[in-house]
């Protein structure tokens, strides 16, 4: 049972990516998925979340406006899309699922977490 992020590389700012977190062992339906980021001497930080029903979703204030979080169960896979990078963004990111709460909350205690994905946003 686990989630593989994916997507992060390089990008100018400005420019967009779009993250990929896919889930094996589980149904990610069931699941409410977060995605967290952190850069390198900072504390993790909560970006984005999306609940396991109703569609739900929840963006940090940094965020809001440029990032969009999806979701396509038949593919087990939540998406980030991340549109007007800016260099404040880089870091490391990470999804996370969890099936406790009905909705999607900004905390720290998902049941499974990914490795993460490096984005890095320079000219």
């Amino acid at each position: 049972v686990q989630v593989a992020e994916s997507g992060g590389g390089l990008v100018q700012p400005g420019g967009s990516l779009r993250l990929s977190c896919v889930a094996s062992g589980f149904s990610l339906d069931l699941y409410a998925i977060a995605w967290f980021r952190q850069a390198p001497g900072k504390e993790r930080e909560a970006v984005s979340c999306i609940a396991r029903v109703d569609g739900y979703t929840k963006y940090a204030d940094s965020v809001k406006g440029r990032f969009s979080i999806s979701r396509v169960n038949a593919n087990n896979t939540v998406f980030l899309e991340m549109n007007d990078l800016k260099p404040e963004d880089a870091a490391t990111y990470y999804c996370a699922a969890e099936k406790r709460n009905r909705y999607c909350l900004f905390y720290f205690g998902y049941d499974f977490w990914g490795q993460g994905t490096q984005v890095t946003v320079s000219s």
